[in-house]
């Protein structure tokens, strides 16, 4: 007979988004997943944008976060497939670049996330929520180099 505690969790887990994780760097992977445990339903993490697009479409997540630079197809074009087949309705892409040309190539593929991993423990929470309610969240630095 299940206990009570474990019927809990497993509820717990259910009233959460869900989420997909993408990136090629096993341990920054590890470490996003733990970030993401706490306020979300993280149902698995991939290493390559072929395989985000085939997880996504398995398991129809509320986001994907992807890391820009991954083998395969970039986060951009793996999160622009993802959307467009309506896997999933809402992308969140983390990146080390800032340049306005990728965060603009980000937004017009229908990424509304766009979070700098240097700053990813404080914003990667708050990104996925603002981007799940249909707000389009970037990270202050990039915010920053758009503001005169």
């Amino acid at each position: 007979m299940p206990d009570r505690k474990s019927e809990g969790v497993a509820d717990a887990a259910r009233d959460k988004p869900r989420v997909v994780l993408a990136d090629d760097h096993p341990e920054l992977l590890a470490v996003i997943a733990r970030l993401l445990a706490v306020d979300f339903n993280v149902l698995c993490s991939v290493g390559d944008g072929i395989a985000l697009v085939k997880a996504a479409s398995e398991l129809r997540p509320d986001a994907v976060v992807s890391d820009f630079n991954m083998p395969h197809l970039t986060g951009i074009e793996a999160c622009r497939r993802t959307l467009q087949e309506g896997f999933s309705k809402n992308a969140i892409l983390v990146s080390v670049y800032d340049a306005p040309e990728l965060v603009r190539s980000a937004l017009e593929a229908g990424i509304r996330g766009y979070v700098l991993k240097i700053d990813a423990a404080e914003e990667l929470i708050p990104a996925v929520k603002m981007v799940l309610t249909g707000h389009t969240y970037l990270s202050r630095r990039v915010l920053k180099k758009w503001t005169p």
